[in-house]
């Protein structure tokens, strides 16, 4: 049997963090992972979704942006398999690097699948056969893994999931697009940027359910203007292989519509990864979606055992489950640390981005605050304008009574870089002056953020 202090099962973004974070406070650690080290968000997900959206992004610059200004480049193809091959070089120097560390902070990787047989051990199964390991202390980061439609089931062939639409060796002509939330758009976007027609349905009255419904217009405009069609308040109910792809039948509130379609993409979510761990057996209490119940220090109800990451609840993000990671490790080292769910930044990187932290108006006047907001439109940013991309705005969140910055939303270009302004701010507990008054460089995109909160009591210079 193999022992530990700290036994971690999983080694996507939270559980490596853990893992890390465990062995700089001086643990021993071994890190149990049945597929590749850097989980889901590394190999399948987070990574190499974004460099295809990049891709993607300019692809539609060259095509669109690049002759206003002058620039003419001819015609732009895309070779998928060049493409993608690109891709898995940013994987593997990632999860390459995931390896690094733990050579370095001496971590034990066993690759394998787990399951507890005592409160702090577990079986690992592999290829090579069964083993133990029993730690002082196991930290879950199993993570979560993509729903399944009963009418839609994932065979690779006619319906992909989210990962099979990162290893496109072709280009397709024509995607129906199964879900309008954030994977489904942002993977949309991508293949509308190199030119697949993109049809999307979303079940709900809007696109990205739960978001701020002005940022969420500007997205949906973007959407139109890249001619991409939006059925809301629709169903997808089946679908039938055809000799050229498959036809998919949908039901909307004008009645039902056949799609003729190369593939069907399915992105109506994902659920938590916490069935074969044998949880039941060690008294670890879970919720009525399968997500383990943890504290604010990442504790289960089983004594010395803990979950991070999305098996542990929403939301699933990575940054979350990095710093959930670290919480755990710290607890464990005997060190005061919690998690502060006040502050967890999201961001949809579609075009143009969507990025929030904090309170949005509708959340902050059912908290019961009376809110002052600002907003700066990029139209009046200089920086935005110099790089053709001026949709969108920022908007600034406020407590009437004390200025201090309840949320922060921004639409628009880098939105994803830009919200962590906002995140400190709101983190540090920031007045509307500590950002109007801090001198932003000219010109830059973060000028908007300032705008914003100069924009909070009126002063704003370049709108109105």
């Amino acid at each position: 049997m193999k022992k530990a202090d700290v036994l971690v099962i999983g080694a996507g973004p939270g559980g490596y963090v853990a893992a890390i974070r465990a062995a700089q406070h001086g643990k021993s650690v071994i890190c149990v992972e049945r597929e590749n080290l850097g989980g889901v968000c590394l190999n399948v997900g987070c990574i190499p979704s974004k460099a295809l959206i990049n891709a993607g992004k300019n692809v539609d610059r060259a095509r669109k942006k690049f002759p206003e200004m002058g620039i003419s480049v001819g015609e732009v193809s895309v070779d998928m398999k060049k493409l993608v091959a690109w891709k898995q070089k940013v994987v593997e120097r990632l999860t390459g690097g995931v390896g690094f560390l733990f050579k370095h902070h001496k971590i034990e990787h066993v690759a394998g699948t787990a399951r507890f047989v005592a409160p702090t051990t577990v079986e690992v199964t592999s290829s090579e056969g069964t083993q133990q390991i029993q730690a002082d202390d196991v930290i879950i980061a199993t993570g979560s893994r993509p729903i399944e439609l009963g009418a839609f089931p994932v065979d690779g062939k006619h319906v992909l999931g989210s990962t099979e639409a990162l290893e496109l060796d072709e280009l397709p002509k024509r995607v129906l697009v199964i879900g309008g939330g954030y994977i489904g758009l942002e993977i949309g976007t991508f293949l509308r940027n190199l030119g697949t027609e993109v049809i999307v349905v979303e079940a709900t009255p809007s696109l990205l359910p739960g978001q701020d419904p002005e940022l969420v217009k500007v997205v949906h405009r973007g959407l139109k203007k890249k001619k991409v069609a939006i059925h809301l308040e629709s169903f997808a109910q089946s679908y039938e292989a055809t000799a050229d792809g498959v036809a998919v039948t949908v039901k909307t509130n004008k009645g039902d519509k056949v799609f003729d379609v190369d593939w069907v993409l399915s992105t109506v979510g994902r659920r938590p990864n916490s069935e074969e761990l044998g949880l039941a057996e060690i008294g670890v209490q879970l919720d009525d979606q399968g997500f383990i119940v943890v504290d604010e220090q990442r504790k289960t109800t089983c004594d010395r055992v803990y979950a991070i990451g999305d098996v542990a609840g929403q939301p699933m993000l990575a940054h979350k489950a990095s710093r959930e990671g670290c919480v755990a490790a710290e607890v464990i080292c005997g060190l005061p640390s919690a998690c502060d769910y006040r502050v967890v930044p999201a961001v949809i990187f579609t075009d143009p981005e969507i990025a929030s932290v904090g309170m949005t108006e509708e959340q902050a006047i059912a908290a019961g605050y009376e809110i002052r907001v600002g907003k700066s439109p990029f139209s009046a940013n200089g920086r935005a304008l110099s790089l053709a991309e001026a949709e969108g705005f920022a908007k600034i969140v406020c407590d009437k009574a004390t200025d201090i910055v309840l949320g922060v939303h921004i639409v628009g270009p880098e939105a994803s870089e830009l919200i962590a302004e906002g995140t400190l701010a709101i983190e540090m507990a920031a007045r509307i002056e500590d950002i109007a008054a801090t001198i932003h460089a000219h010109p830059t995109l973060p000028e908007a953020v300032m705008e914003a909160a100069e924009a909070v009591h009126g002063f704003q210079i370049h709108s109105v």
